[in-house]
């Protein structure tokens, strides 16, 4: 995005008046709102809204603008359930592999054709597989070995490599490790995941196999933010793509893949643009 913005999120309990105090608030400051979304969920009672300004409409800067809307988060109980992002501060990531290289792929090439505008800082594999792809593009490899029994090792040295990054987002991009829950709490709205939508009817080994066998039309992918819960967290995006009674089981795989690519490029993507809301197990999608 060429034109710096600010961007103010927030959810809080629905009432007459958000609206007009949160316009009110940025009109006083001769903010010039450019993108404006709403939202109330009449399940929760809950509302939700994400702003965008430009940023040399304002007189003051993205901190001035923090200390000034906390007064406001505060007047409508959003409490810690806002925020203020500067469109200037490039995002940083951190993407987690296993041995499948499609989804990593995918991200490296967006990166690099400019399309995802966003500082990979470092991809980190429990196999060296995708090593040389890595450092084809200039990002630092670490190698973790997870072979050994001590997995708590493991994880604690991937712990390390992550945060010294203090990335905006840890990509699990077909990491084939569950992540303990220490680590789901630690990385809680920034840890993103990909599966495949046979979950749950398919569980197990070989889940393209039992799905040929039982002759499905759809392949699809669920991207969503990490939970201790397994492949159940709160869901960023999902898309499918038909399958036929002619497609093989590497049909399937290779749509599969396919669909997952563009599903979680398009779920990273808005996360990093503060376009998802999280609320309990769900997501409001901006």
């Amino acid at each position: 995005m060429s034109e710096r913005r600010y961007v103010i999120t927030f959810g809080c309990p629905d009432r007459t008046g958000i609206v007009a105090r949160v316009s009110s608030f940025l009109a006083d400051a001769g903010g010039w709102i450019v993108e404006a979304a709403y939202h109330t969920d009449p399940d929760t009672g809950w509302f939700f809204t994400r702003q965008e300004v430009r940023a040399d409409s304002l007189p003051f800067d993205v901190d001035e603008l923090r200390a000034r809307f906390a007064e406001v988060a505060s007047s409508l109980s959003a409490e810690s359930n806002w925020r203020v992002e500067d469109t200037a501060e490039r995002r940083r990531v951190v993407i987690l592999v296993s041995k499948e290289g499609h989804c990593l792929y995918d991200l490296l090439g967006r990166v690099a054709a400019g399309e995802l505008d966003v500082d990979v800082r470092a991809v980190i594999g429990n196999h060296d597989t995708l090593a040389d792809i890595t450092r084809a593009h200039g990002i630092p490899f670490h190698h973790v070995d997870f072979s050994a029994e001590d997995k708590v090792a493991a994880f604690a040295e991937v712990r390390k490599l992550v945060d010294e990054h203090d990335p905006h987002a840890v990509v699990l991009a077909r990491f084939m490790q569950i992540l303990p829950p220490e680590l789901c709490r630690s990385w809680a709205g920034r840890a993103i995941n990909i599966h495949h939508s046979f979950l749950p009817s398919f569980i197990g080994a070989r889940p393209y196999h039992q799905a040929h066998r039982r002759g499905v039309k759809l392949v699809g992918a669920t991207c969503h933010y990490v939970t201790a819960d397994l492949d159940a967290g709160p869901i960023i995006e999902q898309d499918v793509i038909r399958v036929d009674h002619g497609d093989t089981v590497p049909d399937l795989v290779r749509k599969g893949r396919d669909i997952e690519k563009v599903t979680l490029a398009r779920g990273l993507r808005w996360h990093l643009e503060s376009r998802v809301l999280v609320h309990g197990n769900r997501t409001v999608v901006f």
